[in-house]
């Protein structure tokens, strides 16, 4: 009930706002803004512990119906011949790695087009073509489109009570619908979908007939979402396997694997686990970490399967040891801005990646650990604003252990300007309280947490990135180090400000 008065209240001021021709690409962002979920009602929603809702998927449907399109068997998602990845850790870079190695096998795939979350710069990098961000005019225009069929069209409320007049979907269900709109628009024929939460109940699960399914390493993430156990959160994500399918795993925890073999078994899929490639392990990836090779080995799974089923694949490879040059050449050109980046900035090394779970947060350290110089000032640069900030930084303070010591610790808001404001629209997050920010609540108590952890570090408290950042480039050090981790929407601030 909150949820849908909410959105109605915002939906026919919205519908006022943004129906007056010409419209801006600032007027679809502030748009698109709009259906933002705000931090009071998260909050409420939160609280009620509420779980997966299971009307997600009709909803789901009914809302494509609006836009034009039909999702039953035949689908007209069909076209697009999508591969389907879900998973805790790794999904986004597992995307990356799909895409660079089919983008080898252009003009035979005509257009590949990409679809991710969240972004780190602009709204735009959620969905690619060829990989290109949507440019501006496009993204205005297959936007208003989309927004102009939903407001023009209706749901029986009978059967559909929480998508009455005026309400729209929100923030990330509007995204999918958009990028199904604009993939079929462009004429793609082949399409990489990077789950948003879990997979059951998530918004791209009305994917039918999938060319190939992958699912990367499974965690605790969303307890409130998708359960509090490995064996709930893998159920979960099983959901997108579809019968006629082949679905790929890295290797799970058993609990996780036992969870997932049954949901194969109910869906009467093949599952297959999948190894580190012998190919991938003596590659230079592109992606540049040896925690990234079991993404890229579940990668070579998914687009070979992809191509076999397009019948493209090269049948001398019938060897699963053996891979086509093409697979080599995208495995080593795959980039994934925001993890496991490096940036070169004088005399100062950023050392990116938005790990923001137990487990992400795990291997970023680890892979931090990996380029540490001995002789270099090293500096952790830290926020996380919705999760639990003192477990995870806790976690990677434990993981670099005595190899590697942090003389400095800056813990700042996401907010990207020293004089406070976000970079564009685009960043702005109404998912936090705003007070909580100003008064930077989560950062005190973070620095608070690293003196326990290691009283030698010298802690500071910033009330943005960019007063992070030129306190980094006015130390008068001749080789510095910064981990910049915690939180996605960090990394994309911090690129916005290295970029100027």
């Amino acid at each position: 009930m909150v949820r849908q008065a909410f959105g109605k209240m915002k939906s026919i001021i919205n519908f006022r706002r943004f129906s007056i021709n010409p419209r801006s690409y600032g007027d679809a962002i502030d748009a698109l803004n709009s259906l933002q979920t705000n931090f009071a009602t998260l909050e409420v929603i939160r609280k009620s512990e509420r779980k997966a809702n299971t009307k997600a998927i009709p909803e789901m449907v009914e809302w494509a119906r609006r836009v034009g399109y039909t999702v039953n068997m035949p689908s007209d998602l069909d076209r697009l011949n999508i591969i389907h990845v879900t998973g805790t850790k790794g999904k986004g870079s597992t995307c990356a790695f799909t895409y660079s190695v089919l983008s080898q096998y252009q003009p035979m795939l005509s257009k590949i087009g990409v679809y991710t979350s969240p972004h780190l710069k602009s709204v735009r990098e959620r969905i690619s073509i060829n990989g290109n961000p949507l440019s501006e005019d496009k993204f205005t225009r297959y936007f208003f489109e989309v927004w102009d069929r939903l407001s023009k069209s209706v749901s029986e409320e009978s059967t559909f009570p929480s998508m009455g007049q005026g309400v729209r979907p929100v923030y990330f269900r509007f995204l999918t619908l958009l990028s199904f709109h604009v993939f079929l628009s462009e004429n793609v024929d082949t399409a990489i979908y990077e789950v948003g939460i879990g997979g059951e109940y998530d918004s791209t699960n009305i994917i039918r007939r999938p060319t190939a399914v992958g699912i990367a390493s499974i965690g605790i993430d969303h307890t409130r979402v998708l359960g509090t156990t490995l064996k709930d959160i893998a159920w979960n994500k099983g959901g997108i396997m579809k019968t006629g399918t082949k679905a790929f795993s890295v290797e799970q925890k058993a609990e996780a694997w036992d969870a997932l073999q049954g949901r194969a078994s109910e869906k009467n899929v093949e599952l297959i686990m999948v190894p580190v490639h012998p190919v991938v392990a003596k590659t230079g990836l592109g992606i540049d970490a040896e925690f990234q090779n079991i993404n890229a080995s579940l990668a070579v799974a998914l687009a070979r399967e992809h191509l076999r089923v397009l019948g493209h694949y090269p049948q001398e490879y019938s060897n699963d040891d053996e891979l086509p040059s093409e697979f080599t050449k995208g495995l080593e050109n795959a980039s994934w801005h925001g993890r496991c980046q490096t940036i070169k900035d004088g005399s100062t090394e950023w050392l990116l990646d938005g790990a923001h779970t137990d487990e992400s947060i795990t291997v970023a350290t680890q892979w931090f650990s990996t380029k540490a110089r001995n002789n270099a000032k090293k500096i952790l640069l830290f926020n996380q604003q919705t999760r639990d900030a003192k477990s995870l930084v806790s976690r990677l303070h434990s993981i670099i252990g005595a190899d590697v010591h942090f003389d400095e610790v800056i813990f700042c808001t996401n907010i990207t300007w020293s004089a406070g404001g976000y970079q564009a629209a685009e960043l702005t997050s109404m998912n936090n309280s705003k007070q909580a920010v100003h008064d930077l609540v989560v950062q005190k108590e973070l620095a608070e947490q690293w003196e326990k952890l290691d009283p030698t570090s010298k802690r500071h408290v910033l009330p943005t990135i960019e007063h992070a950042v030129k306190y980094v480039r006015e130390l008068k050090e001749e080789d510095v180090q910064v981990l910049v981790t915690g939180s996605l929407h960090l990394v994309g601030g911090l690129l916005v400000v290295l970029d100027k």
